[in-house]
Order: structure tokens, then sequence, then C-alpha cells
């Protein structure tokens, strides 16, 4: 089982569209992927949900249980401000520590609207993670000018596809 984590909170946001993307190649190659989107975190969650509270929210808790409990984990990171949206570090801060996510498996997927595809975001996340304990799948895809290259739910840049697919075969075999 491999989970997706799309790593905004943003409504109909292309981060969701492109974790919909890769879920459906998963599948096409025959292993299970299930979507944690953070647009579905309780719009409270930091105050019901962190320090204090952690283990107080069940909708909170049924997500992180969800990527605590992945053997993988494919994180979908958009660049926002030239980092990653602070929503994922937030939910990031919610998961149990140490255990959390140490010696899980992890691939990046960088996307952005302008040049870099999020290369500074994955930089920022891939420091995180490397503290947790985490293991970063080092080929990681940066999909530039996203809105251009993606139509109808379907990347339409053959390099992107073929990244995307290199990607996702050899973090099956990680």
């Amino acid at each position: 089982m491999i989970t997706i984590v799309v790593g905004t909170n943003r409504i109909n946001s292309v981060s969701r569209q492109v974790a919909n993307y890769y879920q459906s190649i998963i599948q096409e190659k025959g292993i299970s992927a299930e979507i944690v989107d953070l647009v579905d975190l309780p719009h409270d969650f930091t105050g019901t949900a962190l320090y204090e509270n952690n283990g107080n929210n069940a909708i909170f808790n049924t997500m992180r249980d969800k990527v605590q409990s992945a053997e993988k984990l494919i994180f979908i990171v958009p660049e926002y401000n030239g980092s990653f949206p602070g929503i994922l570090k937030t939910f990031i801060d919610g998961l149990k520590y140490p255990q959390g996510v140490r010696d899980k498996k992890a691939a990046l997927v960088g996307i952005s609207s302008g040049v870099q595809g999020g290369v500074f975001a994955m930089s920022h996340l891939t420091d995180i993670f490397n503290y947790l304990g985490m293991h970063v799948f080092a080929l990681k895809p940066k999909l530039a000018a996203i809105e251009s290259n993606f139509i109808n739910g379907r990347i339409t840049n053959a390099l992107y596809n073929e990244l995307i697919n290199t990607q996702i075969d050899k973090f099956i075999k990680f």
C-alpha cells in the first residue's frame, strides 16, 4: 500500500489532481494506493489535535493514522512562497513523535506554477523528513508550469510522464 499525501488544504487543488493521476498510474501497476488530502483536515485541528490535545480529534487521528501506518508515502508538494505549504508542516507536527514517520519511505513530487517545479519546497521538506528519520527517495520530479502541462486530469508533457513513471517504478522497488 502506498499512501499519497496532498500537501495543501486548498479546495479543488492542482495537487489533488496530480495525486489522482499518481494513484491511477500506481494502480495500473497493480499496487494499491490511497490518498490523504489535507483539505479534509478539521478547520480547528491546530487547537484540537496538537500538543496537549494530541489524540483528541477523531478526524485528525484518522488522517494521521493512515500516514503513520503506510509502508510508503508519496507527497505531492506544491510550492507556496518559496517553500511548501504551512498546513503540511502543521500536519507533520501533529504526527506522533518520534515514531510517526521514522523509518518510513517517502517520495516527493514538486509542483509549481513557476519555472522551478517546487525545488525549494522539496529541499525544505527533505530536511524535515531526514530529521524525523524518514528515508526520502532521491528521484524527485519537479513539475514546473503545472497548469500548462496538466490538462483534463493528465500530464501532457512527455518528459514529466517519463520522470513520473520512472519514479513510481523505482519507488515500488525502494
